[in-house]
């Protein structure tokens, strides 16, 4: 088993919490650094990646983001932008030296991969992936909303009328939410799943309500303008783009950013949602090593 070193770096007055798995060596490997969800999420589900240090002799480096789990914060509403996101990226990067490293990222994780790499031109990544994240919030608007089309009649009507009113409370709009998230989102909980998965986490409900916003269907916080997709070309990192089968991140979505990102390659996992590195744990570990080997070159 490889070490795990867990740290807080000072962030703004703030701080941030890391997680290590394991160490930095000489081997022409760089580390992986992983960005979760949300924006809000936590590192946990990363946990299952832990096999890479392992299994590849390769660092992986995992963090919770300002707003949510150890790096918990609220009553800033101000901070919950792209651009406290990526300044603690690089902040983390500069503190921990990782001059060399692969990305993945998960669904704000994958966002924040694209305006990395426009906005800030960032040196030494060997390599993307982008795991169910999207380069257009208007984009991911209109498949969600499509997809609420093909839900039953009263579970539409629900989301709508939540939508229209902006009221988005109620047995009625919760049911048809978590039906709509058992369909796209959400990974089976077992007995037999990961302690990571299953441990209590203290997600960023404010970073969510103002970065997002109240719904997942129709954004109104501060990533609402999150739009990219004419600009993917100009992302010069080599980036494997992943998505499942039934995921948020519809299929539609992925093939834009593979259509428009050079140098990039496109996984569709059957069997799959929101979170691939879960759900097909042993797959997806492969494809990730054999990816990172290929670009650490």
């Amino acid at each position: 088993m490889a070490k795990i070193t867990e740290g807080y770096m000072p962030f703004l007055d703030w701080k941030t919490y890391y997680r290590i798995v394991g160490e930095k060596k000489d081997n022409g490997k760089a580390p992986l650094l992983c960005l979760h969800g949300g924006p809000g999420s936590t590192h946990n589900y990363f946990e299952v990646l832990d096999r890479i240090a392992d299994e590849d002799d390769r660092q992986v480096i995992m963090y919770d983001q300002l707003g949510c789990g150890e790096s918990y914060l609220d009553g800033h509403p101000e901070l919950w932008t792209q651009e406290t996101w990526l300044d603690e990226l690089d902040a983390l990067r500069e503190y921990l030296h990782l001059d060399e490293l692969h990305i993945v990222g998960q669904s704000w994780g994958g966002m924040m991969q694209i305006c990395y790499a426009i906005d800030r031109h960032p040196k030494g990544i060997k390599s993307y992936i982008i795991s169910s994240g999207h380069p257009s919030s208007s984009m991911w608007e209109r498949e969600g909303l499509r997809r609420i089309k093909m839900m039953p009649e009263d579970m539409r009507e629900a989301i709508y009328h939540a939508l229209d009113t902006g009221d988005f409370s109620g047995e009625a709009y919760e049911e048809a939410v978590a039906e709509y998230m058992r369909r796209y989102c959400d990974y089976p909980i077992t007995e037999d799943s990961p302690e990571c998965l299953t441990r209590p986490k203290k997600k960023g409900n404010e970073a969510y309500l103002y970065g997002w916003g109240p719904n997942e269907f129709a954004p109104t916080g501060s990533l609402k303008d999150f739009e990219y997709v004419d600009r993917l070309h100009e992302i010069e990192i080599p980036s494997l783009i992943v998505s499942g089968n039934e995921d948020l991140c519809a299929p539609i979505i992925a093939k834009t950013m593979y259509d428009e990102i050079p140098n990039s390659k496109w996984v569709l996992f059957e069997n799959a949602h929101h979170t691939c590195f879960v759900e097909r744990n042993d797959d997806y570990t492969k494809m990730a090593i054999e990816w990172m080997n290929e670009h650490d070159k």
